[in-house]
């Protein structure tokens, strides 16, 4: 199978949005979730722990995470890269206390991350069209398939699911999971302030996450021009139309200056 694909390119992103009303509502019905029941279990969460016990939690679901990230680096042909986060793992599961703590990083065995929907854009899989899923948020039609595959591969969804507790309690380390990754967003939520439409702010910064993650943080120039929607601006033309617009703005001088 990799000798078949293995001349296959990551395919283009695509910029169009042909699902916007739906998404928009969802992005809504999100957003008002948000508001009501999740950001405060987030920022409860953040009032009664330290950032030594936050930083610690975190490096403990990094490491039960890490199976998703070796198993899609060999469905990817990665070898160096799954043996490297093998040892990772291995390390911080043992060495670091089931991986409360990160000596993996001093012994160079650096972190990285990633999953079935960047696997199946390296095989050349098309995005597909961009989507707002209820209590999930932004994904892609080639995205939304990481949420079944990657659960195989999935530490705690294993546990949850060959588990049997008393009101689904058998999900409540994915659920606090989920908790631990919005209380690290509330950090971000200053980058919202002042943005004009924020379901276009959300989208985009989706799609640009995505594509530093396919391309191990470095795109290509025209990938990025490409989502950008530039190649076909008139640079110079649009600065001339903003130097005009800021000059119609300004006060007029005194006659006698």
């Amino acid at each position: 199978c990799a000798a078949t694909f293995a001349g296959c390119t990551v395919a283009k992103p695509r910029t169009d949005d042909p699902y916007e009303k739906f998404n928009r509502k969802m992005y809504a019905f999100n957003d008002a979730a948000d508001k009501a029941v999740i950001r405060p279990v987030a920022a409860t969460y953040r009032k009664v722990t330290s950032d030594t016990v936050r930083r610690l939690v975190a490096n403990f679901f990094a490491n039960v995470k890490m199976p998703i990230t070796i198993a899609n680096d060999v469905l990817q042909v990665e070898p160096r890269s799954a043996l490297r986060n093998t040892g990772r793992f291995a390390v911080n599961t043992t060495l670091g206390f089931a991986g409360l703590f990160d000596p993996a990083s001093e012994m160079k065995l650096t972190p990285d991350e990633t999953d079935f929907g960047v696997t199946l854009a390296k095989w050349g899989v098309p995005e597909g069209p961009y989507l707002v899923l209820p209590l999930v948020g932004p994904t892609t039609a080639r995205d939304f398939w990481r949420l079944p595959v990657d659960s195989y591969f999935d530490p705690l969804s294993w546990y949850g699911d060959r588990n049997d507790g008393s009101f689904l309690s058998q999900h409540s380390p994915n659920v606090f999971y989920l908790v631990t990754l919005r209380a690290r967003g509330i950090d971000a939520e200053s980058l919202l302030e002042g943005v004009y439409d924020p379901y276009i702010f959300y989208r985009d910064a989706y799609r640009q996450r995505r594509l530093y993650a396919i391309y191990n943080g470095h795109p290509p120039d025209e990938i990025i021009e490409q989502m950008q929607g530039t190649n076909d601006v008139d640079v110079d033309e649009l600065l001339k139309e903003q130097h005009e617009y800021e000059k119609s703005k300004q006060p007029d001088k005194p006659a006698h200056e």
